[in-house]
């Protein structure tokens, strides 16, 4: 059954929104918007505009929340969260184009319609409105903008260990762990305490805020890599058992493999040299990943995640009702299917 959405997730979301397409608007280039446009799910590859796209909007969200719960009007983390937003479809466009993924939020990926160079040139063109977001956002920008530079350092690093990934015939679990730090949790983490930031918080509630926004960061790329595991295509809008398909070394399947047991050696074999191409072959790989414990690993390293990202928060005099919302953001992200 589908996690509920917090109501913040709306309410931020409209708040969010218009400013995001104010910004979205003045990219100069008009097949930049376009595609930029079409990315943020506001409209279809001929510009006409669609009703109910976009992606979950969880970290505007965090964005937001993390300025109120400072006691900070929502309003002055707006523009950080525009820019968050913006920096995480960026590295979508960019990730689609280098994982060849064919299809995000029930329609086709952004290469696919426009072409790589394209959705390349458009990924680059929304981390710039990003960054122009925050210059135009006075004082409060100006104390966020280093911020969003250091975690998009990061973020880049994290697509690059996850590039190398896919290339080695040996792959740890603390390798994929560290590799998902930078290529999730850090935006994530970032998201959680940018707000903080440009509302002029202190530094030990913003490192609170920043480890609340990586344990959920870390839950959330769990959750992620358990639907590509299990998850219903019909409801992620991905081909059932993606990552499997696609001999992905994500977390659930590198901890079966690594488990020394039956399930796992003969999942090793499976995987050996490429990715299981028939139906029968994929079927078994999932079912082994399963048996050798690589599901609930996940499912319970998620959850332990959760319960230290709460941890940082509790009880050290953030403002209500903001932290509840924090909260309540944390665990949809966790029980979420899609």
């Amino acid at each position: 059954m589908t996690a509920r959405a917090p109501e913040a997730l709306t309410r931020i979301r409209g708040v969010v929104e218009p400013a995001m397409r104010a910004v979205v608007d003045a990219i100069a280039d008009p097949h930049m918007r376009l595609i930029s446009s079409y990315q943020l799910g506001w409209v279809a590859p001929d510009g006409s505009a669609v009703a109910g796209g976009g992606g979950k909007a969880i970290r505007p969200a965090l964005t937001v929340l993390s300025a109120e719960v400072t006691g900070a009007a929502g309003e002055t983390a707006v523009p950080a969260a525009v820019a968050v937003e913006l920096v995480h479809n960026f590295s979508l466009l960019h990730d689609d184009v280098m994982d060849r993924d064919v299809e995000r939020r029930h329609r086709p990926t952004g290469w696919v319609v426009f072409g790589e160079g394209q959705a390349i040139l458009a990924g680059n063109a929304m981390l710039t409105a990003a960054v122009q977001a925050l210059l135009d956002a006075g004082d409060a920008g100006a104390r966020a903008l280093p911020h969003l530079l250091d975690t998009i350092q990061d973020l880049v690093s994290g697509q690059s260990r996850d590039l190398l990934l896919e290339s080695a015939e040996d792959v740890q679990l603390d390798d994929v762990l560290a590799m998902e730090a930078g290529k999730t949790a850090a935006l994530m983490a970032c998201a959680a305490s940018i707000g903080a930031v440009a509302a002029g918080a202190s530094a030990d509630i913003v490192r609170r805020l920043s480890a609340f926004g990586f344990d959920i960061g870390m839950a959330f790329q769990l959750v992620d890599d358990l639907l590509g595991v299990t998850g219903d295509p019909a409801v992620t809008g991905k081909s059932s058992s993606s990552d499997v398909r696609a001999g992905k070394r994500s977390a659930p399947i590198v901890a079966a493999l690594r488990s020394d047991s039956a399930a796992g050696r003969r999942l090793q074999d499976l995987f050996a040299g490429k990715p299981p191409s028939s139906e029968a072959d994929v079927a078994l790989a999932t079912e082994l990943i399963a048996d050798a414990g690589g599901l609930e690993w996940a499912s319970r390293e998620a959850q332990r995640r959760l319960e230290a990202a709460i941890a940082q928060v509790a009880d050290v005099g953030l403002r209500e009702p903001a932290v509840s919302e924090l909260v309540a953001v944390g665990r949809f992200i966790v029980d979420r299917d899609y």
